[in-house]
């Protein structure tokens, strides 16, 4: 229980709780969603954002330029011509479960967004953390003299480029899929890889690094020190690169690339996204990231039709308690009693972005919480509705739709004027993790009942 004389931030709690009622669910480890009082309409908001839709269009112009190599590197990607991408659909039998497992009608089609079955790390770290190190193997290669942009990428296979490559150390710290994803493709490359992991990452995600020849340093504490540490060590070594998964651009405009793929997925299945279908994403959230990225990228292409959400753990509701407070990494689930200790290890996070808390400040919808059991819950009713397996983590964003729907969300609808839009409305949870799981962690998954 947090004392109400408890100082944060120069303030006591109970000043905070009191000027901002959140925290005190926060607190409680209550289930909470908390509507973002700053967004603004996309043409306002938009002014302030550092990027546009140019960036956008740069790096997706680059990874087609890479799509000949993964397509040659990685043959899983053979039949997407080496675009990395995944499926999205409807799923209207786990829909039903949702419905009838909280007493709530949701209004409109629930789909989902595979990118817990992204090809090569199988998670939604393939789209962030494979861009990243793509960019910096054309970075080095291009002021080397070796490639030049509109040369064909295979190029980038042979032994020549792999020693090139292998003179450079590239290092990250995480709680598992975005190590998974820098280090798979970091290690493909060429290039020594480092991967520091925090205490919550699964001890199979290290081991199959290890078997890609990742080095994994692993530390007791939590994921602000493995990426702590990890910067230090790399900013002492002129030959290392460190992907900074809290201020990375690079990171983020990878995930962004996701919105602009969507909507041509959507338009091909002749849905079109509008003022009388409005698209509501709801994706989990840990560090900030690949969400943020991934929403910047749908209101830049959908603007006011597009409506995000992000969903965290009680334990570890990191990017509400900085954006509520709007103290963003200045404040972590510590200071405020929390452990940040989570069964879903990739949301496993005490302290925020503060790059992604600043440009998702007029940008996010909002944000919900989640309690762990559910997330075992939720997993078990898709597989058996849909046959489609994720990670616990992914799991979180199926409480979006409810939540949206309930009494919670009235308020948001009204003041969006959604009202009559929500029969037609796009729901999509975003899975984000799932296919790599091996199956004898699967099943201990299936049997984990936490109530």
């Amino acid at each position: 229980m947090l004392s109400p004389n408890k100082i944060i931030a120069g303030r006591s709690a109970a000043d905070w709780i009191s000027s901002c009622p959140v925290v005190g669910d926060i607190c409680e480890l209550m289930e909470t969603a908390w509507l973002n009082p700053d967004k603004q309409p996309f043409e306002q908001a938009k002014a302030a954002c550092p990027l546009g839709m140019a960036d956008i269009e740069d790096a997706a112009a680059r990874l087609e330029r890479f799509a000949p190599y993964l397509c040659r590197v990685f043959p899983e990607t053979a039949e997407s011509h080496g675009i990395i991408e995944s499926a999205v659909r409807p799923i209207p039998a786990m829909q039903k479960v949702l419905e009838e497992t909280s007493d709530t009608a949701i209004a409109g089609q629930v789909w989902i967004k595979l990118d817990s079955h992204l090809p090569i790390s199988g998670s939604i770290k393939a789209r962030g953390g494979i861009y990243e190190v793509l960019k910096h193997a054309e970075d080095l290669a291009i002021a080397a003299g070796k490639l030049k942009v509109t040369d064909n990428y295979e190029k980038l296979c042979s032994d020549e480029m792999r020693a090139f490559f292998n003179q450079y150390t590239v290092q990250v710290g995480s709680t598992g899929n975005l190590g998974l994803s820098i280090g798979i493709m970091s290690a493909a490359v060429g290039y020594k890889v480092i991967v520091h992991m925090s205490a919550d990452a699964k001890q199979w995600k290290k081991e199959l690094l290890r078997s890609k020849g990742v080095k994994v340093v692993e530390y007791k504490s939590d994921y602000s020190e493995a990426v702590k540490r990890g910067r230090e060590l790399s900013d002492a070594d002129p030959m290392s690169y460190f992907v900074d998964d809290e201020n990375s651009v690079a990171l983020f405009l990878g995930y962004a690339v996701a919105a602009k793929r969507l909507k041509a997925q959507l338009e091909d299945m002749g849905i079109e996204i509008d003022e009388n279908r409005p698209l509501i994403a709801y994706i989990p959230c840990g560090v900030g990231g690949a969400p943020g990225g991934i929403a910047f990228g749908l209101r830049l292409l959908f603007g006011d039709d597009a409506h995000v959400f992000f969903v965290e753990p009680t334990q570890a509701p990191c990017m509400l308690l900085g954006m509520a407070s709007g103290l963003n990494n200045k404040i972590c689930v510590q200071d405020v009693g929390l452990t940040g200790l989570t069964h879903a290890d990739g949301l496993a996070v005490g302290r925020p972005s503060g790059f992604v808390g600043g440009v998702m400040k007029t940008l996010l919808a909002g944000e919900m919480t989640v309690e762990d059991y559910k997330l075992y819950d939720y997993m078990r009713a898709l597989l058996d509705t849909e046959g489609i397996f994720i990670e616990p983590s992914s799991c979180a964003a199926f409480e979006g739709p409810m939540k949206l729907c309930s009494r919670e969300g009235e308020e948001y609808i009204r003041r969006h004027g959604l009202e009559d839009k929500m029969q037609n409305a796009i729901h999509i949870p975003w899975a984000t993790g799932g296919r790599l799981v091996p199956e004898e962690i699967r099943k201990e998954y299936m049997s984990t009942y936490l109530k």
